[in-house]
């Protein structure tokens, strides 16, 4: 399993709302310029992550995208879910009747537990945590 580009960028263009002052809206042209992402493969991915309910996005003039719950509400694991889909090492610790091992193996409960913890270290990570912010309160 790799993360892929567009949970990386996902990642990035959060942290890049995180830091900024609570409720202020950014457009995907700020946010592309910033972090050196393409533009185009930027708004795709913001889509994915409205879907998802982690951004808002407001149109017309003055418009962006702004966090939709605060950073320190929002894990990276959650990030990389909306993009990438439930994360998992490996097929058989998603669905063990995938497995081809039916008594299940050794690998399927190394990599289960694995699996585990990396999605534990993921899902106790906030925006704020990584992105070095303190919580600013502020109603999203």
């Amino acid at each position: 399993m790799q993360i892929t580009r567009a949970g990386e960028y996902g990642v990035l263009g959060l942290l890049n709302l995180a830091r900024r002052e609570p409720g202020e809206v950014v457009m995907i042209d700020a946010l592309s310029r910033d972090e050196g992402i393409p533009r185009s493969f930027l708004a795709k991915v913001f889509q994915q992550l409205a879907r998802a309910g982690l951004v808002r996005s407001l149109r017309g003039v003055g418009g962006g995208f702004v966090l939709a719950r605060q950073p320190d509400q929002i894990t990276v694991l959650e990030v990389l879910e909306a993009i990438e889909g439930r994360l998992a090492l490996q097929r058989c610790t998603l669905d063990m009747a995938a497995c081809r091992d039916t008594a299940g193996c050794r690998l399927c409960g190394l990599l289960g537990r694995a699996q585990d913890r990396m999605r534990d270290v993921l899902g106790q990570t906030t925006l704020a945590e990584l992105a070095g912010v303190e919580h600013r309160k502020e109603a999203v």
